[in-house]
């Protein structure tokens, strides 16, 4: 650890060795789950490994990480929030409209990735357009709702279909 001041160059597999384990810990305390603390230092690391972000010098590394994993922390918890949702709706659909598992990690799948275009965006824009999308809400029915304008819904949605939009596009190319 780098002392107030002074920054000692780092690497990937610097920080693994030094500071895996005590980040395992630290998980292990936050989620209470070993096997998801587990998972999480590993995609805290593999986050590391597959970005061009990380500082060549870190003063704090255990601030560091603690950053880096929470955020991924966060995703878990909006992940499993989501999956819980959707298992419920699916409890709660007739058994006529039953989906095979398949059909159900598709959706699920989805749901997932488009709640993770969406991460960032004010939440009433998120709001509009999930309304208009998913609930089959008229621009009127989403401005009623959410106590706007439908020129501002418009534009809500506008926002949220540039952000899947083009996000995709950073995906194919």
């Amino acid at each position: 650890m780098g002392t107030s001041g002074y920054f000692f160059p780092i690497t990937v597999e610097a920080l693994y060795s030094d500071h895996h384990s005590w980040l395992k810990g630290w998980l292990h305390r936050r989620l209470g789950n070993a096997e998801q603390a587990a998972d999480l230092a590993h995609d805290t690391f593999i986050r590391l490994l597959s970005s061009d972000r990380v500082p060549p010098a870190i003063e704090e590394p255990r601030a560091f990480l603690t950053t880096v994993a929470q955020r991924l922390v966060s995703n878990h918890w909006r992940r499993e929030k989501l999956e819980k949702a959707y298992l419920e709706a699916l409890a709660a659909a007739p058994a006529a409209t039953a989906w095979s598992p398949e059909a159900r990690a598709i959706v699920l799948e989805t749901l997932f990735e488009l709640d993770r275009l969406l991460d960032g965006l004010p939440a009433i824009v998120r709001r509009a357009f999930l309304l208009s999308q998913l609930d089959g809400y008229t621009h009127g029915q989403v401005a009623e709702a959410l106590g706007i304008s439908i020129a501002t819904v418009k534009r809500h949605i506008v926002k949220a279909l540039q952000r899947c939009y083009f996000a995709d596009l950073s995906f194919t190319g």
